[in-house]
């Protein structure tokens, strides 16, 4: 009986000292899934806010490639050559087959000239010149 006396406050105690260590750990673990949350929700929005602004970015070298094919159609020294516009992230790239380099430079300055281009890739090449592109 004195040992069962013994053991019975040395239980209460040791479960005493237990709960509230269980009871910090869950709630530490409670504050982390919390902070995971978070960091998943700020994630989201992140990945949402690069992808509108690819899109955006998309929209604009559509918008330049569009005004740059005009602007070679419309001009007397360009019109009807084999020139392919392309356009990623403002720089414009010029590919194909021109008459003449006087032709290749004023589609890249034609090209130049148009509102939101940074750069031109010159990759024009001169039909029967020894040279395979303008740079």
């Amino acid at each position: 009986m004195k040992f069962v006396k013994a053991i019975v406050p040395a239980a209460v105690l040791a479960l005493g000292l237990a709960v509230p260590a269980f009871a910090q750990s869950a709630s530490e673990s409670m504050h982390q899934a919390g902070q995971d949350l978070k960091s998943a929700g700020s994630s989201t929005v992140n990945a949402a806010e690069n992808a509108g602004r690819g899109t955006a970015t998309a929209v604009h070298d559509t918008t330049i490639t569009a005004k740059v094919k005009k602007s070679l159609h419309k001009d007397d020294t360009t019109k009807g050559q084999d020139i392919h516009v392309s356009t990623t992230a403002g720089v414009v790239t010029l590919k194909g087959n021109v008459s003449s380099r006087e032709t290749a430079s004023r589609a890249q300055e034609l090209t130049q000239g148009t509102k939101g281009v940074k750069s031109v890739n010159n990759e024009l090449a001169v039909s029967g010149s020894s040279s395979s592109s303008m740079q």
